[in-house]
């Protein structure tokens, strides 16, 4: 067989390639022509997967499926071993890769999955750290009395807690019709979908915060927790002092029940991953710390769902919404929605559940 050719851009005289490039090109060649109907059938049910699903797929070539997918990712390590050329290595790559999305891969696309998520992914997933939220809640509720009684016994210790943004004209020795008006209403709407953005902001930060210092066995997300209810503890304080306890829980109620319950599971979920890290028991420390991860993700992922409600329940029904009555209708219709869901709602677990 004559050598091939490679003629120059510029029109010089041909040049023969040397005897090791012709070699190699036959062997490559060879190795294509030996397998390459294997590939070609392998595409062809991959791209039908990918436009149909299963559905496109007769009872043969599904069962062809798994044999042919081995004998593509042979055919690659092969490819890379002997250095084949590179057209046919990106390619078998890429076929590889399809191949193993169809047979390994999720079966379900975002919204299946989102389905499931909040029929019973996200509930049980909450069930599944229920030890962990009663020690948040524990902790949470603590918080809450230390930053009462501190204020209690000494007022300066309101400015220690509370931020300047936060505080406003709610202080202590503040009289109770400033502190009433700070419960009060908006007439209009103006500028409420801006307020909204920046509270879902400020509470997913703290939510995701919670989660995040989980790693380091769970303290930091602890001393989170204690810290910001030991500031509403002292809110608290302000307003009760002036006989506006009631006032203020109907009003901290309609967001509160959501936006509380959201900082309470996400405490939960970042000392669910330091306790298990903690605590690994028969497993690895890895081993544990990738199985409580994937559970608080899943937990993470409801919370932010849950701050966005509590950020247009805060900006929006708070703000509108008047009454004590109705504040508190709002808050404990919420509150015994997500009791509801997350311990009493028990759905079946599907063959491809968690």
């Amino acid at each position: 067989m004559k050598a091939p050719v490679l003629s120059s851009w510029f029109g010089k005289s041909a040049v023969t390639a040397p005897p090791d490039i012709e070699s190699a090109a036959l062997r490559s060649d060879r190795f294509r022509l030996e397998r390459e109907a294997d590939w070609r059938r392998l595409e062809e049910i991959i791209i039908r997967m990918e436009k149909g699903g299963l559905r496109r797929i007769d009872d043969d070539d599904l069962l062809a499926l798994p044999t042919l997918y081995r004998t593509a990712a042979s055919s690659l390590s092969v490819a890379r071993e002997t250095s084949l050329d590179a057209a046919t290595l990106r390619y078998l790559e890429s076929l590889v890769q399809r191949a193993w999305f169809q047979v390994y891969g999720p079966r379900k696309g975002f919204f299946g999955w989102f389905r499931e998520f909040l029929f019973g992914g996200w509930s049980r997933a909450v069930r599944e750290i229920w030890l962990d939220i009663c020690i948040a809640l524990f902790v949470m509720v603590t918080g809450a009395v230390v930053g009462w009684l501190l204020v209690a016994q000494d007022t300066d210790w309101f400015y220690r807690l509370v931020p300047g943004q936060f505080a406003d004209t709610r202080v202590p020795g503040a009289s109770r019709d400033v502190l009433l008006e700070t419960l009060g209403t908006k007439t209009d709407t103006d500028g409420l979908s801006a307020f909204a953005a920046s509270l879902f902001s400020n509470n997913a930060g703290v939510a995701i915060l919670a989660f995040a210092l989980g790693f380091a066995f769970g303290i930091p997300s602890l001393l989170l927790l204690v810290y910001n209810t030991a500031l509403l503890g002292a809110m608290v304080w302000v307003f009760s002092s002036q006989g506006l306890s009631v006032e203020f829980s109907a009003w901290l109620s309609v967001h509160g029940t959501t936006e509380l319950f959201a900082i309470l599971l996400s405490g939960a979920a970042g000392l669910h991953i330091g306790r298990s890290m903690a605590f690994p028991g028969s497993a690895s420390v890895l081993e544990a710390a990738a199985t409580s991860g994937r559970r608080g993700a899943v937990v993470m992922s409801g919370v932010i769902i849950m701050m966005v409600i509590a950020g247009l329940l805060e900006s929006f029904a708070r703000q509108l919404i008047g009454s004590v009555e109705g504040r508190f209708l709002i808050g404990g219709s919420f509150l015994v929605f997500w009791l509801t869901y997350f311990f009493l709602y028990r759905p079946r677990k599907t063959l491809e559940g968690e």
